[in-house]
């Protein structure tokens, strides 16, 4: 379970103001921060540096919003070719992010 900043998500004015920062916020984060290896099924390694996040569902309460984001992002599996040379693989994975409205701070989850 990771923690991330987004406050500046907190600053849209409707629902899909909302969808478009979370899947902003999602592709800006640096490399390493989502947690994405549960959408690794052939055992490779991330390459997250170009994601494609999409917001799936969003759910208010007066404490928290609740958002699940799709994320799409290249695994990388060794061996598997010629020569040893890796192969890339198109991967997803679904995060559930929970957002505290006080502070901005949201908790990630993965969904099995």
């Amino acid at each position: 379970m990771k923690t991330i900043d987004l406050r500046y998500c907190l600053e849209a004015q409707d629902a899909s103001g909302l969808a478009r920062r979370l899947a902003d916020a999602f592709r800006k984060l640096p490399t390493g921060v989502l947690p994405l290896q549960h959408g690794c099924d052939q055992g490779g390694l991330i390459d997250d540096h170009d994601i494609s996040a999409s917001v799936l569902r969003i759910e208010q309460t007066a404490d928290h919003i609740t958002a699940r984001v799709g994320v799409f992002f290249i695994e990388i599996v060794g061996g598997c070719n010629c020569n040893d040379d890796p192969l890339e693989a198109n991967a997803y994975c679904v995060i559930e992010a929970r957002i505290d409205r006080a502070t901005g701070i949201a908790v990630l989850t993965p969904e099995d």
